[in-house]
């Protein structure tokens, strides 16, 4: 793989001066994310992105996305993991793991601005909650897979306010060692 299909919408090509807060997901070409608490596909060099994008910064997801990572992975190393839920019982089991809990997108943007790396926040599902943030975000780093995978959870949508600014590769579709295809777009707020 070239150095471009690795590094493709990689933070350091837009990283700014200022607090950026993104969304970062993978999606079917139907903009399904997710199928009953897992992607629906396999692409190793999407969870590679993701690692490099998001390491070194907060991390905001729901309690299903917490739940839907192996355990050996929890908390995500190298990121403030924070957890949204109002699960009294979840919350003590995250926090106990390593996972810093609040109960609101509210609370967790608050926390996420006081965490290390906070030049960046990384907004990382499920629907419910980029559904929540979709309006703070200001970048979407989308995976985009090549498929029709059926799902239960979907992707948001971006309205006329987002634009693209790159797509990797600008024609076509990379493939993945899994063989599935796939291709990365970057969006920005207008």
């Amino acid at each position: 793989m070239s150095r471009a299909q690795t590094t493709a919408g990689h933070r350091a090509d837009t990283a700014p001066a200022t607090e950026r807060i993104g969304m970062i997901y993978a999606r079917t070409t139907d903009g399904v994310i997710g199928a009953a608490g897992s992607m629906p596909w396999s692409v190793p060099e999407d969870l590679a992105h993701f690692k490099r994008t998001t390491i070194g910064h907060p991390v905001i997801m729901g309690r299903k996305t917490w739940d839907s990572f192996p355990e050996k992975f929890r908390p995500l190393p190298g990121r403030t993991n924070i957890v949204i839920t109002r699960n009294e019982a979840a919350r003590r089991e995250m926090t106990a793991a390593g996972a810093t809990v609040v109960s609101s997108p509210e609370q967790a943007l608050k926390t996420a601005r006081a965490a290390e790396g906070s030049e960046e926040i990384w907004i990382i599902g499920g629907g419910e909650i980029f559904d929540a943030l979709a309006d703070a975000a200001s970048l979407a780093v989308i995976t985009v897979i090549n498929s029709a995978a059926p799902g239960d959870t979907r992707a948001p949508q971006l309205d006329s306010t987002w634009k693209s600014t790159m797509v990797e590769p600008a024609n076509g579709w990379l493939t993945s060692s899994s063989t599935q295809e796939y291709r990365i777009e970057l969006w920005e707020k207008n």
